[in-house]
Protein backbone atom coordinates (compact mmCIF):
# COMPACT_ATOMS: atom_id res chain seq x y z
CA UNK A 1 0.00 0.00 0.00
CA UNK A 2 0.67 3.56 -0.65
CA UNK A 3 1.07 6.59 1.73
CA UNK A 4 -1.81 8.03 -0.51
CA UNK A 5 -4.44 4.84 0.29
CA UNK A 6 -3.08 4.46 3.93
CA UNK A 7 -4.31 8.17 3.91
CA UNK A 8 -7.42 7.40 2.30
CA UNK A 9 -8.34 4.93 4.40
CA UNK A 10 -7.98 6.49 7.73
CA UNK A 11 -10.07 8.80 6.25
CA UNK A 12 -12.73 5.99 5.51
CA UNK A 13 -12.26 4.60 8.87
CA UNK A 14 -13.25 7.86 10.63
CA UNK A 15 -16.15 8.29 8.39
CA UNK A 16 -17.46 4.77 8.84
CA UNK A 17 -16.85 4.93 12.33
CA UNK A 18 -20.67 4.79 14.25
CA UNK A 19 -21.12 8.62 16.04
CA UNK A 20 -22.28 7.07 18.91
CA UNK A 21 -21.01 3.52 19.95
CA UNK A 22 -23.56 1.53 22.08
CA UNK A 23 -21.34 2.50 25.66
CA UNK A 24 -21.62 6.28 24.75
CA UNK A 25 -25.32 6.09 24.24
CA UNK A 26 -25.67 4.17 27.56
CA UNK A 27 -24.15 6.72 29.29
CA UNK A 28 -25.54 9.29 27.70
CA UNK A 29 -29.19 8.13 28.44
CA UNK A 30 -27.64 7.57 32.07
CA UNK A 31 -26.70 10.66 32.00
CA UNK A 32 -29.97 12.23 31.31
CA UNK A 33 -31.84 9.94 33.44
CA UNK A 34 -29.68 11.11 36.20
CA UNK A 35 -30.21 15.17 34.95
CA UNK A 36 -33.89 14.09 35.53
CA UNK A 37 -33.45 12.85 39.19
CA UNK A 38 -31.92 15.92 39.83
CA UNK A 39 -34.32 18.43 38.64
CA UNK A 40 -36.56 16.01 40.35
CA UNK A 41 -35.30 16.21 43.41
CA UNK A 42 -34.56 20.02 43.18
CA UNK A 43 -38.45 20.62 42.66
CA UNK A 44 -38.60 18.66 45.46
CA UNK A 45 -36.29 21.04 47.48
CA UNK A 46 -37.95 23.73 46.70
CA UNK A 47 -41.12 22.66 47.63
CA UNK A 48 -39.96 21.60 50.92
CA UNK A 49 -37.93 24.43 51.86
CA UNK A 50 -41.30 26.51 50.95
CA UNK A 51 -43.21 24.50 53.29
CA UNK A 52 -40.35 25.11 55.64
CA UNK A 53 -40.60 28.52 55.53
CA UNK A 54 -44.16 28.40 55.64
CA UNK A 55 -44.45 26.68 58.73
CA UNK A 56 -41.99 29.08 60.42
CA UNK A 57 -44.23 31.93 59.62
CA UNK A 58 -47.10 29.92 61.00
CA UNK A 59 -45.75 29.00 64.49
CA UNK A 60 -43.86 32.65 64.93
CA UNK A 61 -47.16 34.16 64.22
CA UNK A 62 -48.70 31.67 66.53
CA UNK A 63 -46.11 32.76 68.85
CA UNK A 64 -47.01 36.17 68.48
CA UNK A 65 -50.37 35.82 68.86
CA UNK A 66 -50.15 33.43 72.23
CA UNK A 67 -48.09 36.69 73.83
CA UNK A 68 -50.93 39.22 72.95
CA UNK A 69 -53.49 37.05 73.89
CA UNK A 70 -51.32 36.80 77.52
CA UNK A 71 -50.80 40.42 77.39
CA UNK A 72 -54.40 41.43 76.59
CA UNK A 73 -55.71 38.78 79.47
CA UNK A 74 -53.73 40.77 81.97
CA UNK A 75 -55.07 44.45 80.82
CA UNK A 76 -58.20 43.24 80.55
CA UNK A 77 -59.23 40.68 82.87
CA UNK A 78 -60.94 42.91 84.83
CA UNK A 79 -63.07 43.93 82.42
CA UNK A 80 -66.36 42.43 84.07
CA UNK A 81 -65.55 43.53 87.28
CA UNK A 82 -65.33 46.88 86.51
CA UNK A 83 -68.34 46.92 84.70
CA UNK A 84 -70.19 45.55 87.87
CA UNK A 85 -68.51 48.75 90.00
CA UNK A 86 -69.58 51.44 87.05
CA UNK A 87 -73.42 51.15 88.48
CA UNK A 88 -71.67 51.37 91.95
CA UNK A 89 -69.64 54.62 91.01
CA UNK A 90 -73.14 55.73 89.05
CA UNK A 91 -75.31 55.52 91.91
CA UNK A 92 -72.74 57.63 94.34
CA UNK A 93 -72.37 60.49 91.68
CA UNK A 94 -76.26 60.57 91.42
CA UNK A 95 -76.43 60.31 95.41
CA UNK A 96 -73.72 63.45 95.39
CA UNK A 97 -75.32 65.81 92.89
CA UNK A 98 -79.25 65.08 94.83
CA UNK A 99 -77.95 66.43 97.87
CA UNK A 100 -80.23 69.35 98.88
CA UNK A 101 -78.37 71.98 100.40
CA UNK A 102 -80.02 72.49 103.65
CA UNK A 103 -78.17 68.89 103.88
CA UNK A 104 -75.14 70.17 104.13
CA UNK A 105 -76.02 72.27 107.42
CA UNK A 106 -76.68 69.50 109.46
CA UNK A 107 -73.74 67.86 111.23
CA UNK A 108 -74.77 64.55 111.21
CA UNK A 109 -75.51 64.63 107.51
CA UNK A 110 -72.39 66.48 106.56
CA UNK A 111 -70.70 63.67 108.13
CA UNK A 112 -72.60 61.32 105.76
CA UNK A 113 -72.04 63.26 102.64
CA UNK A 114 -68.79 63.34 102.97
CA UNK A 115 -68.46 59.70 103.46
CA UNK A 116 -70.35 59.14 100.17
CA UNK A 117 -67.50 61.57 98.45
CA UNK A 118 -64.71 59.78 99.79
CA UNK A 119 -66.14 56.73 98.93
CA UNK A 120 -66.55 57.96 95.08
CA UNK A 121 -63.16 59.48 95.38
CA UNK A 122 -61.70 56.12 96.08
CA UNK A 123 -63.70 54.18 94.02
CA UNK A 124 -62.31 56.84 91.43
CA UNK A 125 -58.44 56.49 92.18
CA UNK A 126 -58.98 52.46 91.99
CA UNK A 127 -60.37 53.34 88.89
CA UNK A 128 -57.47 55.14 87.40
CA UNK A 129 -54.77 52.71 88.83
CA UNK A 130 -56.60 49.97 86.40
CA UNK A 131 -57.00 52.54 83.70
CA UNK A 132 -60.93 52.92 83.82
CA UNK A 133 -62.21 56.24 82.51
CA UNK A 134 -65.01 57.94 83.15
CA UNK A 135 -66.22 59.49 79.80
CA UNK A 136 -68.81 62.96 80.14
CA UNK A 137 -68.68 63.94 76.64
CA UNK A 138 -70.84 67.00 77.29
CA UNK A 139 -70.00 70.19 74.63
CA UNK A 140 -67.58 67.21 72.42
CA UNK A 141 -68.48 66.35 68.73
CA UNK A 142 -70.56 62.88 68.69
CA UNK A 143 -68.35 60.40 68.53
CA UNK A 144 -70.18 56.88 67.53
CA UNK A 145 -67.24 55.00 68.92
CA UNK A 146 -67.80 56.21 72.80
CA UNK A 147 -71.09 57.46 72.36
CA UNK A 148 -74.80 56.51 71.84
CA UNK A 149 -77.20 58.67 70.32
CA UNK A 150 -80.12 58.50 72.52
CA UNK A 151 -82.19 61.85 71.05
CA UNK A 152 -81.69 64.56 69.04
CA UNK A 153 -82.44 68.20 70.61
CA UNK A 154 -82.51 71.86 69.59
CA UNK A 155 -79.70 73.50 71.25
CA UNK A 156 -77.33 76.44 71.35
CA UNK A 157 -74.71 74.30 70.28
CA UNK A 158 -73.86 73.45 66.85
CA UNK A 159 -75.44 70.50 65.11
CA UNK A 160 -73.27 66.98 66.05
CA UNK A 161 -72.06 67.84 69.35
CA UNK A 162 -73.19 66.60 72.61
CA UNK A 163 -76.17 68.66 74.25
CA UNK A 164 -76.22 66.53 77.19
CA UNK A 165 -75.51 63.21 78.69
CA UNK A 166 -78.22 60.62 80.47
CA UNK A 167 -75.28 57.87 81.28
CA UNK A 168 -71.64 58.66 81.60
CA UNK A 169 -69.63 55.84 79.76
CA UNK A 170 -66.19 54.22 80.52
CA UNK A 171 -63.65 53.25 78.93
CA UNK A 172 -60.64 50.77 79.88
CA UNK A 173 -57.15 51.16 78.53
CA UNK A 174 -58.69 51.56 74.82
CA UNK A 175 -61.83 49.67 74.56
CA UNK A 176 -64.84 50.98 75.37
CA UNK A 177 -66.63 49.42 78.39
CA UNK A 178 -70.20 51.21 78.27
CA UNK A 179 -70.70 53.67 76.07
CA UNK A 180 -72.22 57.35 77.05
CA UNK A 181 -75.70 57.75 76.31
CA UNK A 182 -76.23 61.20 74.84
CA UNK A 183 -78.51 63.51 73.46
CA UNK A 184 -77.20 65.34 70.34
CA UNK A 185 -77.71 69.05 69.02
CA UNK A 186 -79.43 69.65 66.00
CA UNK A 187 -80.19 72.41 64.00
CA UNK A 188 -82.81 74.47 65.16
CA UNK A 189 -86.28 74.93 63.66
CA UNK A 190 -86.91 78.31 62.04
Amino acid sequence: MTKPETANNNTENLSQKPENPPEETLELKKTGAADAEIHKLAEENSKLKDQLLRALADAENTRKRGEKDIEDAGKYAIVSFARDLINVLENLVRAEQNIPAEALENAQLKNFIDGIQMTKKELLSAFDKHGIKRLDPKGEKFDHNFHQAVTEVESDLPPGMVASVMQAGYTIRDRLLRPAMVAVAKKANT
